[in-house]
């Protein structure tokens, strides 16, 4: 008897850039994840490119909710609102699919792979195997690669004592920390299937007793407060979530502390930073990978 993967829905939306924030708001309330990608329609890295917003959920979603929400941001904002595509993915391993595409990525030190690469990581790298299982993150996208660019530089510079990476997805950025500096790093994902993935992956790595994964939303769980404050927070979320905890980050993170921001369209820098320089945070470094944005900000 074929093996029964979980159902997956996929909401979908063809977008500009301007529009993008829009709708991904809505997508966010009806979505257990979600991403966004380009495509490139003229063949040169600035020419015009059509965006894509993709939600995923495993119950059905109820479209006539979504359209009505997405018809009343579009009219507050004088819009059109896109036609929304909703579709239930086939009954397959998508783990296995995802690993057939996911080559070996090195960003600086650091050299991610997935558990079913055979190869051996180059001399003088920070291997991390990663079996991505029900969660998202293979280190292949823009914001992840900034994140272990950014922590590669912050490693040569100074010890980080107390880390947290908020929304772990597979543990990628958690898992470099304590590779990095054999410190304890808290992880949290909002998903408990997320945090089972992200534990295994801290242990396949040899840190697994430096991570402790907990399902937090957000700030929440108490684990996290127990542990404040923190040296180096990572946030490798989505811009308006960013924003939202802003408050939270500033309250949990340690004086001269640090923290790496992701998951942000370079043109939503300006709103993501207002944020956070209410709270007293201020912009250290950042860097731009296909248009996403990395912001390592600190007091």
């Amino acid at each position: 008897m074929p093996p029964v993967f979980p159902d997956i829905w996929r909401l979908r939306l063809t977008v500009s850039m301007e529009t993008l924030p829009v709708f991904e708001e809505v997508f966010e309330r009806h979505a257990e994840a979600v991403t966004m990608f380009m495509e490139d329609r003229s063949g040169i890295s600035d020419g015009e490119c059509d965006w894509f917003l993709e939600g995923f959920s495993r119950t059905p979603p109820d479209r006539t909710a979504i359209v009505s929400a997405m018809a009343a941001l579009a009219a507050a904002n004088g819009i059109d609102a896109p036609p929304l595509e909703i579709e239930m993915l086939p009954n397959v391993d998508w783990v296995l699919e995802n690993l057939r595409d996911f080559p070996p990525i090195s960003a600086g030190r650091f050299f991610v792979h997935g558990s079913h690469w055979e190869g051996k990581p180059p001399v003088g790298s920070i291997g991390i195997e990663i079996d991505a299982g029900t969660a998202f993150g293979s280190g292949e996208h823009a914001t992840t690669r900034g994140c272990l660019l950014a922590l590669d530089a912050l490693a040569k510079k100074q010890r980080r004592r107390a880390v947290l990476d908020l929304g772990s997805g597979s543990g990628i950025l958690g898992i470099a920390a304590a590779k990095c500096w054999a410190t304890m790093v808290v992880c949290t994902d909002i998903d408990p299937s997320a945090v089972k993935v992200l534990a295994g992956n801290a242990a396949n790595n040899g840190v697994g007793r430096f991570v402790t994964a907990v399902v937090s939303d957000g700030y929440r769980n108490p684990v996290v407060g127990r542990g404040k404050p923190y040296d180096l927070i990572f946030s490798n979320i989505l811009a308006r979530p960013l924003c939202r905890f802003a408050p939270d980050l500033a309250a949990h993170l340690a004086p001269g502390g640090l923290a790496i921001l992701s998951g942000l369209l370079e043109r939503q820098e300006r709103m993501v930073m207002a944020n956070h320089e209410r709270q007293g945070l201020t912009l250290k470094n950042r860097i731009v990978i296909d248009g996403w944005a990395t912001l390592v900000i600190g007091r």
